[in-house]
């Protein structure tokens, strides 16, 4: 049997059914996306409070609205019923295990009752495809922590079956594709090969959480197979949900090119931030030397300085690829040497706090210090590699009091501290020795915090520009 082509036309027909592995601020937005072309989709994560508030239609994430969840979530869509896989495989199906899975499809077809969540892997038995879309962080020591990528490929690999697709969205270096996952898919794949019997790609995740003009559906998506009936079937199965798709030669070439985009924001956002450090030697204004070069209309993007880089992506993987790099021998000297000056900002920010402090006469310890905004960036609540945290570390460890206010993270949890938002924000500010503004929501009444705030230390810029 031609499977690329029994696949192709079951996308095509928008009768597959999608397996999400991985139901954080990538993957819940993607199966919304799947659901809403039509495809019967199945997400599958190990937090059982993840799962149990999908199947309630109950959202998480900003980006994901719960009405639009509810919308599709098994218990307020429409009853399902069993059919089996088998019977649309016809005789091609001897090859398979001699358990035959079954499959859900919807009864009576519509949108509502086509997305649902488990903790259970076996469910890829019935799926055609599954993306994979777990965490990549930094190990303790700064290396590429893949093992949530290899424990899926393990799980996938237990259930892998002819007629399936596999895509890793997760962000990693280039060959991780083809060497950890297809690697494990192979040892457990019965004589089955690789762009005849299975499909394997590579399609990097572009989510920038809290974005509303660019989403998962209208962000351009590359894709990279292993072979060309793997991009094939890729393209397929996401062309439903995807409005542009960007194929690519090879997996390692998707891999490489979502290293670099990444790299080439973590090395702007030094460069900048080294301009502000410049500029601070000597004497001049950082902000208004970048307006003053943005006016040129060619040749010239703009970044800013700020406290620091945040979030799932830009501080970590470019530090995949000099990982890599180091593998064969050479220095990524621009990747280290940005990671190394947006690094040390938050340190930058709190000497700047320190500083106006003795200006007033008031040493830090013991200093009450408002931090507006913790979360990595403005209108969202991901606290992930925030720079706001290691401002509070700092600060902390120089014996002041510190508090903090965000609309958007109530309290938190976090390497040893805990910590709630201050709920007056006006006391607050009034109260406070110095108020240090490390992230920008547009909940905030600038003026309102210029006009009570006796102290300001403003990473961001924002009091001048808005105020």
């Amino acid at each position: 049997m031609n499977y690329r082509n029994f696949l192709i036309e079951r996308f095509n027909r928008r009768d597959a059914h999608i397996a999400i592995v991985g139901l954080g601020y990538v993957g819940l937005p993607l199966a919304v996306a799947f659901a809403e072309a039509g495809y019967r989709v199945t997400g599958i994560d190990l937090d059982e409070h993840k799962v149990n508030a999908i199947n309630r239609g109950e959202s998480y994430i900003e980006d994901v609205p719960s009405t639009l969840l509810a919308t599709f979530t098994v218990e307020t869509g429409s009853d399902r019923v069993l059919s089996s896989r088998a019977s649309e495989q016809g005789d091609a199906v001897g090859v398979m295990p001699a358990a035959q899975p079954q499959q859900l499809v919807d009864a009576p077809p519509g949108p509502r009752g086509c997305l649902s969540a488990t903790t259970d892997f076996s469910v890829l038995t019935t799926c055609d495809a599954v993306s994979i879309c777990v965490p990549t962080p930094l190990n303790k020591t700064g290396d590429p922590d893949v093992s949530y990528i290899a424990s899926a490929a393990e799980q996938i690999a237990r259930y892998l079956h002819p007629a399936m697709l596999i895509v890793l969205e997760s962000t990693t270096y280039p060959g991780t594709t083809r060497e950890l996952l297809l690697t494990q898919l192979e040892a457990n794949a019965n004589g089955w090969r690789v762009g005849e019997e299975f499909f394997l790609a590579f399609s990097p995740e572009r989510v920038d959480p809290g974005r509303k003009d660019w989403t998962t559906r209208n962000t351009p998506k590359v894709i990279g197979g292993i072979t060309s009936a793997c991009l094939d079937v890729a393209i397929a199965c996401y062309s439903a949900a995807i409005e542009t798709l960007v194929p690519v030669s090879s997996p390692e070439a998707a891999e490489m090119t979502k290293l670099f985009e990444n790299t080439f924001r973590s090395v702007n956002i030094g460069l900048a931030n080294e301009l502000l450090l410049m500029c601070d030697k000597l004497g001049l204004d950082a902000w208004e030397i970048l307006d003053a070069a943005a006016t040129k209309p060619f040749g010239f993007m703009k970044f800013t300085p700020g406290p620091g880089l945040g979030g799932h992506c830009i501080p970590i993987d470019p530090l995949y690829l000099s990982w890599k790099m180091r593998t064969l021998a050479y220095t990524a000297r621009f990747i280290e040497l940005a990671s190394e000056i947006n690094t040390e900002m938050p340190r930058y920010w709190v000497q700047k706090v320190q500083d106006a402090l003795n200006d007033a006469g008031k040493p830090v310890k013991g200093s009450r210090i408002l931090v507006l905004g913790i979360a990595y960036k403005k209108n969202v609540s991901d606290l992930r590699e925030s720079p706001a945290l290691d401002i509070i570390h700092l600060l902390e460890e120089k014996g002041a009091q510190v508090t903090y206010h965000d609309p958007h993270v109530p309290s938190f949890q976090y390497e040893g501290m805990e910590m709630v938002s201050v709920g007056d924000l006006e006391a607050a500010l009034a109260s406070a020795d110095c108020v240090v503004i490390a992230t920008d929501h547009d909940d905030y009444d600038w003026s309102m915090v210029k006009a009570h705030a006796r102290l300001v230390i403003d990473t961001r810029h924002v009091l001048a520009e808005k105020a």
